[in-house]
């Protein structure tokens, strides 16, 4: 049952994804320091759009502020605009997407503003670099909705005591990803692979949950299957972009001898999967099935994106949007897993895959993943041994 419901729901942001690609009519952006992509109901290619008087009186309801990298090769940013671009295209309002040049705060800042200057009624903000600009824009805009994901605005008092803060014009989407790390780590031990690798992006707590659930489901397989050589090499780029010197990372880790790679991070996974190319090796995906991507990949690591963000700014619409509050999504409601029908197991089955997903619910099996440790080196495992390499 759980990978049918799996499948029917990732299918549709396979399908969503495909055209968004074969989407696009760039132009630099003028007066801006940020790329703008508009989503109408009459059309679903994205252009480039220069901030004029006649844009600015017309507008988009819905907005989406993402930080560097492409649409395409950031899967997790890909999966939240489907499902404002869907909602556009079903009930005939736009969405805009603007992407600020630099990661800080104050970039952010200013592309929440351009976005509200155009009439945004609701601005999604994905990731936990945001934290703080949301923080202060959910006090500066009081009529605009923000839907944060994977993270929870942040205040720090005049004691320097941080705290969180999400005020009713906000909705913050979160993810246990250790679970879909751990599944990952635990389907690639027992496909036969002993020798792993993680490259992560920035080091964020998402990307972080990944990780350390990749290691944890790893040694739940190596001591369920009694396998005592199962090592991990594991690592942070500090980007989310996709670049030569994680290909040539990856690579340099292929050729002493890692079987799979689970890259994890925005555009990552493009490096990694570059350089599996080449070593005729594998890796695991991210946020979405990207078995379309590359014949590298072995399965994906997924959360969904695209029918929490729908479904959040359905209820903004109908007026019951669910503002001050915070909502996880795990592998009880289905919105984490792996892909299965376009995996490339041999090894692991559907039925081993409920298996462990039923595991996974159960707290008096598994006790609670461990997330908050200082370094992976340092997490509760038994079997594997694991070696942080440090750049």
């Amino acid at each position: 049952m759980m990978k049918k419901i799996m499948c029917v729901l990732f299918a549709a942001i396979m399908i969503f994804s495909l055209s968004s690609c074969m989407a696009g009519n760039n132009r630099e952006t003028e007066s801006t320091d940020f790329r703008t992509e508009t989503q109408t109901a009459e059309t679903t290619e994205s252009i480039t759009a220069r901030t004029t008087e006649e844009e600015n009186a017309s507008g988009t309801e819905l907005a989406l502020i993402t930080v560097a990298g492409s649409m395409e090769d950031n899967p997790f940013n890909h999966g939240a605009w489907e499902g404002l671009k869907q909602y556009a295209a079903e009930h005939g309002v736009t969405a805009g997407h603007y992407q600020p040049k630099e990661t800080t705060t104050a970039s952010y800042l200013q592309a929440i503003a351009a976005a509200v200057d155009k009439n945004a009624r609701l601005i999604v903000c994905p990731g936990s670099l945001f934290e703080d600009a949301v923080s202060q824009a959910q006090e500066r805009y009081p009529d605009v909705k923000f839907i944060l994901i994977d993270g929870v605005p942040v205040k720090t008092d005049e004691s320097g005591e941080t705290r969180t803060a999400v005020a009713a014009n906000t909705y913050c989407i979160r993810y246990a990803e250790e679970q879909a790390g751990f599944l990952a780590g635990y389907a690639a031990v027992f496909e036969g692979y002993t020798k792993l690798g993680f490259i992560g992006g920035m080091k964020v707590p998402a990307v972080i949950r990944y990780g350390y659930g990749f290691v944890q489901g790893a040694d739940y397989a190596a001591k369920e299957l009694g396998i005592k050589n199962v090592s991990i090499k594991y690592n942070y780029t500090g980007s989310f972009e996709a670049t030569l010197e994680t290909q040539a990372l990856a690579a340099s880790w292929y050729q002493s001898g890692t079987e799979l790679i689970f890259g994890c991070g925005g555009a990552v996974g493009s490096s990694c999967m570059a350089a599996a190319k080449a070593a005729d090796a594998k890796v695991i995906g991210v946020d979405l099935d990207q078995s379309e991507l590359s014949d590298t990949v072995l399965t994906s690591a997924m959360k969904e994106l695209r029918i929490p963000v729908y479904d959040a700014v359905k209820a903004f619409y109908e007026g019951t949007f669910p503002g001050g509050t915070v909502q996880v999504f795990d592998v009880k409601n289905h919105s984490i897993g792996l892909t299965m029908d376009n995996s490339g197991f041999t090894k692991f089955t559907s039925e081993d895959y409920e298996r462990i997903c039923r595991v996974l619910q159960d707290k008096t099996v598994l006790p609670e993943l461990v997330t908050d440790a200082d370094s992976a080196e340092i997490l509760p495992v038994e079997m594997v041994k694991i070696e942080e390499i440090v750049q």
